[in-house]
């Protein structure tokens, strides 16, 4: 793609003459990235319009604002249209430094990414600004989520100056919770947004997080604190050899009652019930606390203490036989089916939810939506620091687990339909900070439909049905996952081979060329969803 002639061609609408509010106007550190005239330079710099016709052929919705459109959103946001002159003149005023190169981080892998990233190089050239890109591999949560000792000063922990990512929200609070004092690490301290955050996460009252909501999208939209870029649908795609016999689609990325036991497949040419999917891991499976339900040992292999559907509403019971929350909404309690193993064969206990939650509560990069549910535990933050040795509002009898919360938790029922408990017995002596770096990950024991049965990492995974499982054992006889995330290089190619039977991407791209097969089958399902630019504002370390 000649991305010059891309930016030729692009609109170029002029700055609305609407007031900045209560933007700051210079730097608040010796980077410029913390200047928001510079931020706002590189907001004006993308013509998101044109990019979208073309890279994305259509099928995203420009950002305006953090939040996808609703009642949830304000409607007054400022836009930040494509105008190059209004970019050059706010470097100008800013006194940028032309000379400076800036270090642009992504973690997607599909075509699509790889021209939008050429496509944002070329245009932040063509207003003075040189930024190189490169992919994160591996561990990436330690290469974009650690936040810096002093999160006022910095300086930061994370070495790039801006990162290409996502928001996938399973609770509206998530686009907004890592603004809290110490959660960001791009973003130095903003005392209101620490004020605004206890505010919806402090209420069941829609009406006061919707004020919430307004004021949080004003204070970064007006500042330029994230640059979001587009809304993404996303899409299942099913061959006709698979039957899922009435079960509900719902948002992939996380857990839903999407009846997977039940499901069927035509038999292959050896006659076995084979299913092919992508999300295998590559170099190590996940802990499943982290991006929830996107990968497949999450999806397959664990199993949640509640349920929710396909809108994430929760609605029932999944390890848990029974729950219940007080009238006061502090005290959430809940009591485990009687008979349910690991795949090891050895029983599920009260004791593994209570360790798991503990170690959840410890492990840095858990879901912001889960984190919040347990910070708000009673004694969260004397445990979290190692000022305690037990979570005091954690406790067990028999079968039943109780939690007592020191504020109400608006999403506790949510965050435990997402929460997957895991065996504690071989996490001995093992750091919840470093659980990652676990043995046990290299193939993990699970207690969901399926269990894990050979793995050659950057290869395949297989998966065979869990006999024991306490919703019947499943009628798929083995599920082959190739590595790869959600936006998947190869997913195009193993379709046309008839290796890919069933999974979800959020490639545009991909759409086009899966409707194309007559045995392909995808469903659009409108998500919570924004792509956009994190902005490194804190000082880097200096060597």
């Amino acid at each position: 793609m000649q991305f010059k002639k891309l930016i030729a061609v692009g609109l170029a609408a002029l700055m609305s003459t609407t007031a900045i509010g209560h933007a700051l106007a210079q730097p608040i550190n010796e980077n410029p990235l913390s200047d928001p005239r510079v931020r706002k330079a590189i907001a004006y710099a993308i013509d998101m319009d044109t990019i979208i016709e073309t890279i994305f052929e259509g099928q995203a919705v420009r950002a305006v604002g953090m939040l996808p459109d609703g009642p949830n959103k304000p409607t007054d946001l400022i836009r930040y249209d494509y105008d190059p002159d209004k970019a050059r003149a706010l470097l100008a005023e800013a006194g940028w430094d032309s000379s400076r190169e800036l270090d642009m981080v992504y973690y997607y892998t599909d075509q699509a990414t790889a021209d939008l990233m050429a496509a944002l190089q070329a245009y932040l050239a063509d207003v003075g600004i040189t930024m190189n890109y490169r992919l994160v591999e591996g561990d990436v949560a330690s290469q974009i989520s650690v936040v810096p000792d002093d999160p006022v000063n910095g300086p930061s922990k994370v070495t790039w100056d801006m990162l290409y990512g996502a928001r996938a929200a399973l609770a509206l609070q998530e686009y907004f919770n890592r603004y809290a004092y110490g959660l960001k690490p791009m973003i130095p301290n903003i005392p209101r947004m620490n004020e605004l955050v206890a505010k919806v996460n402090g209420t069941t009252d829609p009406e006061v997080q919707r004020e919430g909501y307004f004021e949080m999208e004003h204070i970064i939209n007006e500042n330029v604190y994230q640059i979001p870029l587009y809304y993404q649908q996303l899409y299942t795609y099913e061959s006709d050899r698979l039957h899922r016999n009435d079960a509900p689609y719902g948002n992939e990325q996380y857990n839903y009652n999407w009846g997977v036991e039940n499901w069927t497949i035509d038999p292959d040419a050896s006659g076995k019930a084979v299913l092919y999917t992508n999300a295998g891991p590559a170099q190590f499976f996940e802990v499943p606390w982290q991006n929830l339900g996107i990968w497949v040992a999450n999806k397959f292999a664990f199993d949640t203490v509640l349920e929710a559907d396909g809108a994430l509403t929760p609605i029932g019971g999944e390890m848990a036989d029974s729950y219940e929350i007080s009238e006061d909404g502090l005290t959430f309690s809940f009591t485990l089916k009687d008979g349910l193993t690991w795949h090891d064969g050895e029983p599920i206990t009260a004791a593994d939810v209570v360790w798991s939650i503990g170690a959840a509560a410890k492990f840095p990069v858990t879901h912001p939506v889960v984190k919040t549910t347990l910070n708000k535990i009673e004694g969260a933050d004397a445990f979290i620091k190692g000022e305690a040795e037990t979570l005091a509002g954690v406790s067990a009898e028999g079968n039943t687990v109780t939690i007592k919360f020191s504020t109400i938790d608006p999403n506790v029922l949510l965050t435990f339909s997402q929460f997957a408990p895991l065996p504690a017995k071989y996490f001995e002596g093992v750091d919840p900070v470093t659980l990652q770096q676990a043995p046990f990950w290299q193939k993990p024991i699970g207690s969901g439909p399926f269990k894990i049965d050979e793995v050659v990492m950057n290869d395949y995974t297989t998966l065979v049905p869990f006999e024991s499982y306490h919703k019947g054992a499943p009628k798929i006889e083995q599920i082959i996952a190739r590595p790869s995330s959600d936006n998947d290089g190869n997913l195009l190619v193993n379709a046309q081979a008839r290796k890919a039977d069933f999974g979800y991407t959020k490639a545009a791209g991909d759409v086009p060329g899966l409707e194309a097969l007559d045995y392909m089958h995808v469903h659009p399902i409108d998500i919570p969803y924004t792509r956009m630019l994190w902005i490194n504002q804190f000082p880097h370390p200096t060597n």
